[in-house]
Parts: structure tokens; C-alpha cells; sequence
């Protein structure tokens, strides 16, 4: 039996139940897919009508095992975990009390700068590969990536604002201006990345939900995906994913989620997606613009293989997902007061 880290199930009608020391994927009489239990890492459930036993369930919360529900079109909307995870109450009161301190926009500011620094590096990446082949393209690149960094800068010097600096600021006071700087880097990021895709995509610049282009529809699928590998490890920092900072909190939303991956979509999601795209990989899509299961398939195994590649970090090499992991843990420190300073993840390229 082949070993199964991350299973993913997303054929209508799927059965997903416990044999013995594995999980079995059926439909009807057909076995798809089976996982022995012992090396599994996820289940993700990407598509309507697929049921699930209580046995699995609870097989897999005992394991450590999350159980991720995405929609065809990569939105997450449920996560099931063990009811322990959520135990540790010390480290969530030090992340409610952050966010009225300046501990809290201090933790904003590092993870904005991560997320400009690596847009900027993956752009100067792209630009490599062009430098002899597509001038123009390559100078487009680097000038957009000069632009991002000119943000980066703008976002250090606010850094150094009295108020910051004496912690008497919070995120509500700059909570505008740092969504300005973000917005505008990433419409020189955006507007550099359309200038490298081929033309037979047509796309039109960054659309989120409800994207009808191959290459938003496949990002946005992307980030689904990635999104449960942020939560997840969130959660077993032991980190409440719904008490964000940058992000305002709304019933329902995952606020330090979304705060948390914005470091890691450069790295992982928009390089792999912007990578199968310059090799004109068609991303198929249905009479709905909806990725086909076979499109959806193959972008979740790239995706997952991208967190499984190895970086350099802190001195060692490490595969993304445990970097990913690392640092939700060193952000609990951070916000325990343990550790002096929270860092963002860059990415070398």
C-alpha cells in the first residue's frame, strides 16, 4: 500500500470511512483511494456529496489528523480538529491583549514587510529567466519589484513613528494607512505578474471570489488550499485563528488566518500557479468557469508538493510546512512575551 500523506477526496458520491489502521475512499463498489493512518498528515473533503463516518472522524481528531472542507472554488468552510487544541488558554488572552498594544501593530508591520519582501523576490526570481530572452519583460519586472520594495521602505518608516516606537500606537490608528501601502504594492506586483503570462489566458489583473479567468480561478483554489495548512498550524501553536489584527473581526471570519498567510502566498501559491502557467499548463474549466476536477486535482498535489520542497531557514533546511509551522509557534512566543521580536519568513530566491 502506497504511502498517503494528504488525501484528498473530491469525487460527488465518495464514501470516506475507517478499515482496521486505514481510510478508504468508495463509491459504490469502487475503492479510490485508501491512506494508512499511520502517515497520513490531512484529509481534505473538496467537493459536495461526500459523507464521512463518525469512526473516521474521530480516528482521525484522536490522531492529530485535520479533516479540511473546501468548495470548488477553494473557499474554505469548515475545519475539524480535536476539541484539545483549543485548551490553551495562555496563549490566547496574551493574543486578545495584543491586539489593544502596540505589540499588536508591531506583529502587523512584520507580517506586511514579509509579504512585500517576498512579492519583490519573486518578481526579481521571474526576472532572471528573462534577462536574455525578454529584455523589456525583465526591465518591467525589476521596476515593478524596485516599486514593491519603495512600499517596504514606506512600511520600516512607519515603524519609527514616535507613537510606534513608545508603544502608545495600536492597529486602529494605522490600521488605513498600512492597507494603503499594501494596496499599493500589490497593483505594481499584479500588473507585473500580467506581464508575463501568455496571452491565451487573458488575464485581467487580480480577481478574487468569483473569478472567471484560469489563472485567478487556479490562485484562488491555491490559497484554499494553503489556507487549511495556515489554520492547522495555528491551531497547534495553540493560536485562535479568528483574532486577527490587520484583518477587522466579523462573525465567521479567520482573521489571524488571513493575517498569517499573506508572508506564504508569494512562495508558495503564486509561484507554483505562475510557474505552470509560463509552461502553458491548460487549467481546464467547465461551461461555469469552474475548474474541472481533474484542474482542481492536480493544483492541490502541486500545491502540497510546493509546502513539501525544502528552504533554508534559521541555519538548516526545512520543508515549507515546517516552516510554515515554526512560525506559528515563534509568533505564540512573540505574543506571550517571550520572544523580543516576531520576524517574517523571506524567501530567498
Amino acid at each position: 500500500m502506497s504511502i498517503v500523506q494528504h488525501l484528498t477526496i473530491d469525487q460527488y458520491g465518495a464514501f470516506l470511512s475507517k478499515h482496521s489502521e486505514r481510510l478508504v475512499v468508495m463509491k459504490g463498489e469502487e475503492k479510490l483511494a485508501q491512506a494508512p493512518l499511520i502517515h497520513l498528515e490531512s484529509v481534505t473533503i473538496a467537493n459536495q456529496g461526500v459523507s464521512i463516518s463518525a469512526e473516521a472522524v474521530r480516528e482521525c481528531t484522536e490522531r492529530g489528523i485535520p479533516i479540511f472542507f473546501i468548495s470548488g472554488t477553494g473557499t474554505p468552510y469548515a475545519t475539524l480538529y480535536s476539541a484539545g487544541l483549543t485548551g490553551t488558554v495562555a496563549t490566547r488572552r496574551a493574543q486578545l491583549e495584543a491586539f489593544h498594544s502596540g505589540r499588536g501593530l508591531r506583529l502587523v508591520l512584520a507580517f506586511g514587510m514579509g509579504k512585500l519582501q517576498n512579492q519583490a523576490n519573486l518578481l526579481k526570481y521571474m526576472a532572471k529567466y528573462r534577462k536574455e530572452t525578454d529584455p523589456p519583460i525583465y526591465e518591467e519586472l525589476r521596476h515593478c519589484a524596485a516599486e514593491i520594495l519603495d512600499c517596504l521602505m514606506d512600511m520600516e518608516g512607519v515603524g519609527r513613528y514616535p507613537e510606534v516606537v513608545e508603544g502608545s500606537a495600536t492597529v486602529n490608528d494605522l490600521r488605513e494607512e498600512l492597507m494603503g501601502l499594501e494596496g499599493r504594492a500589490a497593483q505594481r506586483y499584479w500588473s507585473a505578474i500580467k506581464a508575463t503570462l501568455p496571452e491565451k489566458y487573458a488575464f485581467p489583473g487580480r480577481v478574487g471570489r468569483g473569478a472567471t479567468d484560469p489563472v485567478n480561478a487556479s490562485i484562488n483554489y491555491g490559497y484554499g488550499i494553503l489556507y487549511g495548512q495556515i489554520e492547522r498550524c495555528l491551531v497547534l501553536a495553540g493560536l485562535d485563528p479568528y483574532a486577527g489584527f490587520l484583518h477587522v473581526d466579523r462573525p465567521g471570519k479567520p482573521s489571524l488566518t488571513l493575517d498569517f498567510i499573506e508572508e506564504f502566498r508569494p512562495v508558495v501559491v503564486d509561484r507554483t500557479i505562475l510557474g505552470l502557467a509560463n509552461k502553458s499548463v491548460a487549467f481546464e474549466q467547465d461551461e461555469q468557469h469552474l475548474l474541472t476536477k481533474e484542474t482542481r486535482r492536480m493544483l492541490a498535489e502541486k500545491v502540497l508538493e510546493r509546502l513539501d520542497s525544502e528552504a533554508p531557514f534559521e541555519g538548516k533546511r526545512h520543508p515549507l510546512r515546517a516552516v510554515i509551522q515554526m512560525q506559528a509557534r515563534h509568533l505564540a512566543t512573540y505574543l506571550r512575551g517571550e520572544r523580543v521580536a516576531y520576524e517574517a519568513f523571506n524567501m530567498s530566491w
